[in-house]
């Protein structure tokens, strides 16, 4: 079985970034699902039913998100009509939830969405707390793949959960800094890790946002707008793995990395 997870997609040339490279590779590859954390989709900031709907279109079968997920705070019906999940440890009052079982050719598939604590603003639960709730409730599904969403900002902690979770999962999957780190590897136990996928967006700026307005807020320490180009270089990263349906575990992990110009 091959799951590819496609990194944070950021604004409308991330979106159409998808939309160019995601149908061929999916042919390619012979991929039988896709991922995609999608929290910078609607412009950078949040989700909307239209963005979603376009992403769908173009190939992608549900979606994580992270802190941004309830920017669009007129879009929450989303996480109640649509494929898209948010961080399991967010607080219990919020639209959604945070895993979903999915089924597909046979297949059960647990996609869960974390959300780390170290240096990020919001008062989220604790993450290795929120994990050793889910997975047990989960322990007779005879499940053929889990794959886990860390949305986190200190590698510290990403990697600690690699440990802690090493063995009940298919993959573990960074995202959040939308920088791809070159750490993919898959434990004894058959658990693959990356700590970052990385970004689906504008390529030649500052983690998707025109650098301008960025080296600005850096020199005089006011926060100028964070603007997303919508035409230029873009670039694609995900992660393609390959798992034994019949023991959840990884065979292997590939990064994805795509370049191409959206006009």
């Amino acid at each position: 079985m091959k799951i590819l997870f496609i990194g944070d997609i950021s604004g409308k040339i991330g979106r159409q970034m998808v939309a160019k490279i995601l149908p061929k590779l999916k042919r390619a590859e012979k991929i039988d699902l896709v991922f995609a954390n999608a929290e910078n989709a609607a412009h950078g900031n949040g989700v909307t039913e239209d963005t979603l709907k376009e992403l769908m279109e173009a190939g992608v079968d549900y979606f994580t998100t992270g802190d941004h997920a309830f920017d669009k705070i007129n879009q929450l019906e989303c996480y109640e009509s649509m494929p898209i999940i948010r961080p399991a440890n967010f607080s219990e009052d919020v639209p959604g939830q945070g895993y979903f079982l999915l089924e597909r050719d046979g297949y059960k598939i647990l996609l869960i969405n974390l959300i780390g604590r170290v240096f990020m603003s919001g008062n989220y639960d604790n993450p290795f707390k929120k994990i050793d709730e889910i997975l047990p409730t989960f322990a007779k599904k005879d499940l053929s793949a889990i794959i886990i969403d860390i949305h986190a900002e200190a590698t510290s902690e990403k990697i600690s959960l690699k440990h802690y979770i090493d063995g009940r999962a298919s993959a573990i999957l960074g995202t959040h800094t939308h920088i791809m780190t070159a750490d993919t590897e898959i434990s004894k136990s058959g658990t693959a890790y990356i700590t970052d996928v990385g970004m689906t967006g504008a390529a030649d700026q500052c983690l998707g946002v025109e650098k301008e307005g960025i080296i600005k807020t850096f020199l005089t320490q006011i926060k100028y707008p964070h603007d997303i180009p919508e035409e230029g270089r873009a670039i694609f990263n995900a992660v393609l793995l390959t798992i034994d349906p019949k023991t959840a575990k990884t065979k292997s992990i590939k990064p994805i990395i795509k370049s191409a110009y959206i006009k």
